[in-house]
């Protein structure tokens, strides 16, 4: 049995999971909100994290109701996110390593959302789409390593959700995409956006240059001529619609191609986004066409939290995984597939 406590906060996000021997025991988390219209910067995410971390370590203890002698192994994101929220996890956690004397591990990111889904859904070998606020993916395992078989060539999509919130001044709580999700529920007119798939990849700035500019048509660079017929009017709700639309589509189309490549039944989504219901819809109509299933979770373990960073780290230590102090750093840039998966055989 190996009990691992989880410190996350590579972005706006800051939590810490326990886990021991597959039985979740604590999941707890903070997000820094910031107002409408604003995103959230490296330095102000950091003082925030920092400010909060303490109490959410008492928290998780109290929460799993164990000590930190009953901890093994202290594991926290190594990467990929924010350089200064990055930081201050790392720190926490190499500090907690060495007051406990518990060895430590660094766990990249993308993989801990991947891992999360599985254990949670119990998907066996599936096709991966990971969509995030950093980072759009589609993924599928061979060969000891999560092989990306495409991704944004841009911005990632929760990026573009984020940004066109912030655009339309909706607020950030509890997220930007959340509340675009709601708002296009509302939507009754479809808005033609770029559709923009290039081979396995996806591109996302166009289409947000392009809504922003129907959202707000004073940013437009070129004012259009007095004899030009004025545009159609849509609503916020219209365009959150209609955003949705597209960019789902979109990667429903490459999930559905990498599926054929790799003759897969399966489609888990995880990261950030997979919490959007229409897109869980979208994704579970292609699948049922292919015979497939799907495989999801809610906003638990879908969003960034501790408990993903505690369970990947669990079974990275139960295969022999081991870090050295002086290797316990962080990077902005920490590739899905450059880690050696050690713990799967299949």
């Amino acid at each position: 049995m190996v009990c691992a406590i989880g410190f996350e906060g590579s972005a706006n996000k800051i939590g810490i999971g326990i886990i021991r021997d597959g039985q979740v025991l604590a999941n707890v988390r903070k997000t820094y909100i910031t107002p409408p219209g604003e995103g959230f910067l490296p330095k102000e995410t950091a003082k925030h994290h920092r400010e909060v971390v303490i109490g959410l370590v008492k928290e998780a203890l109290e929460v799993a109701k164990i000590s930190s002698n009953e901890i093994d192994v202290v594991c926290y994101t190594k990467g990929p996110g924010m350089a200064p929220p990055l930081l201050v996890c790392a720190i926490v956690a190499r500090t907690v390593s060495l007051l406990w004397k518990k060895p430590l591990i660094g766990v990249n990111h993308c993989i801990g959302h991947i891992e999360m889904g599985r254990f949670i859904t119990n998907a066996k070998n599936p096709t991966i789409l990971y969509v995030s606020g950093g980072n759009t993916q589609v993924i599928a395992y061979s060969n000891k390593r999560y092989r990306i078989f495409g991704e944004t060539i841009d911005i990632a999509i929760g990026n573009c959700l984020d940004r066109f919130a912030r655009i339309i001044k909706l607020s950030n709580d509890p997220s930007p995409g959340y509340n675009i999700e709601q708002m296009a529920k509302k939507g009754t007119k479809f808005v033609s956006l770029p559709y923009v798939v290039k081979g396995m990849d996806v591109s996302f700035s166009g289409i947000l240059s392009h809504i922003e500019q129907i959202a707000d048509p004073s940013k437009q660079k070129q004012k259009k001529k007095k004899t030009e017929e004025p545009e159609e009017e849509y609503s916020h709700a219209d365009l959150c619609f209609s955003l949705q639309e597209t960019i789902f589509a979109m990667l429903v189309e490459i999930t559905e191609r990498a599926m054929a490549h790799c003759e897969s039944q399966e489609v888990l989504i995880c990261g950030g986004v997979g919490c959007n219901k229409r897109l869980q819809e979208m994704m579970e109509i292609m699948c049922k066409e292919r015979g497939g299933h799907l495989f999801a979770t809610d906003e638990r373990y879908c969003i960034d939290n501790g408990l993903m960073i505690a369970h990947t780290g669990a079974e990275m230590f139960k295969s022999g995984t081991r870090m050295d102090y002086e290797d316990s750093t962080v990077t902005q840039r920490f590739r899905t597939d450059e880690v050696l998966v050690t713990w799967r055989d299949d």
